[in-house]
């Protein structure tokens, strides 16, 4: 990655006449006021975004892209939702699969470049278009309806009427079952429908929320009202295969479900708050995570320290992070790659999240002393 230069692009604009030293000084004056000098520039006329993303691009030591004809394939745009895409003002252009050129206006925002490679997952490759057309490619090449990512996505009328005849505390009753089940299918597919990481059910006075992480960022989604919270979790518990009458302890479980065509496992947790059991299910997609300690990422001395420390004979390798971050599969394709005929494999999990063929996973169980 190329390293930013001092100061600012308005020499260059100077240089290549597009603007005055008077008007550059000019701009810079209006900066003072707020703002950057993009907008300064815009706001006076005295250059276009185009020709801003040209000076950039020569300042920064990148590369400058014109996005007017240019064709995104589906496995670069699936890279990154529509919120994050609109968010960030950036947008995946091409992918190798293990690096992704990306569309930026501002190459200098390394925080936001490494926060997008990390969600990711891969190494970026920026190059500078213009503002204007990167939002004109974004709403291009992603669905209009994604674009309010806070709009409710389940429909609670649907159910109302089956679930209105049921008492709020007797889900398993045959008056709301139906609609219980399948506004919790509907929650679960909505999560994997946006990519989501982990679902967030939150009861409070009068409703419960509920919450998506995508992209490491809790999205709120739906509201229904606080009689939804017992037959929603008592439906959770029973596909977890837990005790549904426990409401005073915090509670864990593993659902397995297929969702959109695909097979899923959940981790359930519950915990007890003031107004109710708080759940969250972790999403595991077991069709899609990456035993290759190839496909992480890593750069090229990163990935030779990495496999020298993995093949000591001994010791401890912690793997520390967020939520969504990669511990687990940074930790899961390590064990992959040692895994030989030549070698035996036993691991303590506290759950096992995903079953690797030809290693011993042996799962954590306190309550009856498989500690």
């Amino acid at each position: 990655m190329a390293k930013a230069a001092r100061g600012d692009y308005g020499d260059i604009l100077v240089k290549n006449q597009v603007i005055s030293s008077e008007q550059l000084q000019e701009s810079r004056d209006v900066m003072k006021n707020g703002g950057n000098l993009q907008e300064a520039l815009l706001k006076l006329e005295y250059a276009n975004t185009l020709q801003i993303a040209k000076a950039v691009a020569e300042f920064n030591h990148y590369e400058f892209i014109d996005l007017t004809d240019i064709e995104v394939p589906d496995e670069a745009i699936k890279l990154m939702t529509a919120g994050t895409a609109r968010e960030s003002n950036v947008v995946p252009i091409s992918t190798d699969g293990l690096s992704v050129k990306l569309a930026v206006a501002d190459p200098s925002d390394f925080g936001m470049i490494q926060k997008l490679s990390f969600i990711m997952n891969k190494e970026i490759v920026p190059v500078v278009a213009s503002l204007e057309q990167i939002r004109e490619l974004i709403n291009k090449v992603y669905p209009q309806e994604d674009v309010d990512d806070s709009a409710p996505l389940i429909d609670f009328s649907e159910i109302e009427n089956e679930f209105a005849q049921a008492d709020a505390g007797r889900a398993g009753d045959d008056g709301g079952e139906g609609g219980i089940i399948k506004l919790v299918n509907k929650i679960l597919s909505e999560g994997v429908e946006l990519r989501a990481s982990d679902i967030h059910i939150e009861p409070f006075a009068t409703r419960v929320r509920i919450r998506y992480r995508v992209d490491g960022v809790l999205v709120e989604k739906e509201n229904p009202p606080y009689r939804y919270l017992l037959p929603i979790l008592s439906r959770l518990k029973i596909m977890a295969g837990i005790d549904i009458s426990e409401k005073r302890r915090p509670q864990d479980g593993r659902i397995k479900t297929s969702l959109k065509g695909r097979d899923f496992d959940l981790r359930l947790s519950l915990l007890p708050t003031v107004y109710g059991q708080s759940a969250v299910m972790r999403i595991l997609d077991r069709s899609n995570i990456k035993v290759n300690i190839r496909d992480l990422g890593f750069a090229e001395d990163d990935f030779a320290r990495f496999l020298n420390l993995i093949k000591r004979p001994n010791g401890i390798f912690l793997v520390t992070g967020p939520t969504g971050s990669g511990k687990t599969t940074t930790l899961y394709s390590a064990i992959n790659e040692l895994n030989t005929t030549e070698r035996k494999i036993i691991t303590a999990e506290d759950p096992v999240e995903y079953y690797l063929p030809g290693i011993n996973q042996c799962e954590v169980k306190h309550t009856i002393g498989l500690d």
